[in-house]
């Protein structure tokens, strides 16, 4: 079957991130660690049995839970502007590479009045305990300031474009004030100026049920049509040097890694390798 989904065009090739091949596994992101940890975890059995895939892809979070360094990435953008901070100001935040390794110290996030966000991260009208971005509530950007809501404008087919905010200059994070201003809320951000737009490939499950063609199906029907999503995103700008197989956590996401095929000098390309948390439970 695997001869199949490579001959047949089913998928880019042997090295197809989605597939159960080292080629694959490799472009994916998956790591010797993990695969050693599964290996621990399964155990030997002389006879057949079924493994869950979770099993496979939580020991890959536990691993580089452990070993990748965090960087920031608006995976879907939309604008945020701080209508009262100054156009030509430019300001640096600090993020620690690694919360449970502060020896690996922290890296400067540039802050300016135009950033991205997550469209996710604003609601025009808020749902039950939504405690992001919605007109006049208050949030804070992770390592910056305390920011509140006070409009946004839409396009023409009434999509949310922009959303303005003022910023409360006294609630920095790291300085004596940061706790002056309890808010709920809390998102990450990119400043415009300085991100870098990089394409962004989001794996899935090559196939959409555990046993691809049980019973009398054609187990290509059971293809998964998601299994990879291509998307341009916002990064943060030193994400702009990581090297091929280079990994990170990028931050509220998931487990990436620059490709080892596409990727070029100063202009890599990201792997989804796993999710934060396992989307496939029930």
């Amino acid at each position: 079957k695997l001869i199949d989904l490579v001959e047949n065009k089913h998928v880019s090739g042997w090295d197809d991130p989605r597939l159960p091949t080292l080629a694959g596994a490799r472009r994916r992101g998956y790591t010797p660690e993990g695969f050693k940890l599964f290996t621990d975890r399964i155990g030997v059995s002389k006879a057949d049995s079924w493994i869950e895939y979770t099993i496979l892809e939580d020991c890959m979070r536990e691993v580089l839970n452990e070993s990748a360094e965090r960087r920031i990435a608006v995976l879907d953008p939309i604008k945020l502007v701080i209508d009262n901070y100054p156009e030509s100001q430019s300001e640096d935040c600090f993020a620690p590479n690694h919360p449970q390794k502060p020896e690996l110290g922290k890296r400067v996030v540039p802050l300016t009045r135009e950033l991205w966000i997550e469209r996710e991260d604003f609601m025009e009208v808020p749902s039950k305990g939504y405690f992001r971005l919605f007109p006049d509530n208050m949030v804070r950007l992770r390592y910056g300031y305390v920011v509140k809501c006070t409009g946004f404008e839409k396009d023409a087919d009434g999509n949310v474009v922009t959303v303005h905010c003022e910023y409360l200059p006294d609630t920095k994070s790291g300085t004596p004030g940061a706790d002056s201003v309890k808010v709920k809320g809390n998102i990450h951000w990119v400043s415009a100026a300085h991100a870098y737009a990089a394409e962004v490939r989001l794996y899935d499950r090559l196939f959409k049920e555990a046993h691809p063609g049980a019973g009398d199906r054609d187990y290509l029907d059971d293809i998964n049509p998601d299994s990879v999503k291509t998307i341009t995103a916002q990064l943060e700008p030193a994400l702009k040097d990581a090297k091929p197989a280079d990994a990170f956590q990028f931050e509220r996401h998931g487990y990436f890694v620059a490709d080892r095929k596409d990727s070029v000098a100063g202009k890599p390309v990201f792997n989804r390798t796993v999710t934060l948390r396992d989307a496939w439970q029930k």
